[in-house]
């Protein structure tokens, strides 16, 4: 069974900077490229070429612009509509027709992943913990003195652990029902923690410990994305490879060849991302 990939992006309104009061923040630049495009790359490099973008309707057309020539590569990628930030888990049910009877992967638009994840693709409901300085800004993993995740607590006030859940989620097609049966948490919104705490309680999700070669950034502040783009122009300016070069993923994958490059490379502008592009397949 194939792995749909769903992208919650957001909309406009946010308070984190006065150009994202206007438009999605998923849409501003990390260092040479739109936020977007480093969790999409995210999805490509696990094998997932077919996705789904949720966002404000009045952004939708900017996403569809951005990505207007990508089914060239082969990238099929749909578009929904999220009327108000209900919450992450929201993403499940708007997209359940996209999702059918399939598995899915869901990722948050502003989450930033730099490494190789293990990826075993029998593991279906699976999530991850990766080690924090600030756990308390996260959702939190209690342990046993086992060592066993026994649950996930959001934001907790007091020290529960420093294994936060970043923003990336594997769920077989069951998830839907799930979500559907959620009730609003305190802030009115269907919250991705209580979906993993149900399959915990029911042993069926596997929480798998990330290792120190996964960098990730949870763009939620202006620092978080200063720090990102600092991070990503030191890899590619040290190695001369792009980060978050969704083109190149889908090269690498298989799912694009080098005649289906060419002829995407031709849709870019002049730019230097068109031109490592053409330097390195043409």
């Amino acid at each position: 069974m194939k792995t749909k990939g769903i992208i919650l992006a957001g909309g406009s309104g946010s308070r984190l900077h006065p150009i994202t009061s206007v438009y999605s923040k998923q849409l501003a630049t990390v260092y040479d490229k739109p936020l977007i495009y480093y969790p999409l790359n995210t999805l490509i490099s696990l094998g997932i070429k077919d996705v789904l973008i949720i966002s404000a309707e009045e952004m939708l057309p900017l996403y569809k612009k951005l990505f207007i020539n990508s089914d060239i590569l082969g990238l099929h990628i749909n578009y929904e509509v999220q009327q108000k930030p209900k919450g992450i888990a929201e993403a499940f049910i708007i997209g359940a027709d996209f999702i059918g009877r399939e598995n899915v992967c869901l990722i948050l638009g502003d989450n930033i992943f730099y490494g190789n994840f293990k990826n075993d693709s029998n593991n279906v409901n699976k999530i991850f913990g990766l080690y924090v300085k600030e756990p308390q800004r996260y959702g939190v993993i209690k342990f046993t003195q086992q060592n066993e995740p026994i649950e996930i607590i959001e934001k907790p006030q007091s020290h529960i652990s420093n294994y936060a859940v970043p923003g990336i989620y594997f769920y077989d097609y069951n998830v839907i029902n799930i979500a559907k049966k959620l009730k609003p948490s305190a802030r009115n919104e269907l919250e991705i923690t209580d979906i993993n705490n149900i399959l915990l309680r029911e042993k069926v999700l596997n929480v798998i410990m990330l290792d120190s070669g996964i960098t990730w950034f949870d763009c939620g502040t202006p620092k978080s994305l200063l720090d990102a783009s600092n991070f990503i122009y030191s890899i590619e300016n040290r190695h001369g490879i792009k980060v978050g070069c969704y083109e190149e993923s889908m090269y690498s994958t298989g799912f694009a060849d080098k005649e289906q490059m060419l002829e995407y490379i031709k849709t870019l502008p002049d730019c230097d991302y068109k031109n490592y592009l053409i330097n390195r397949y043409c």
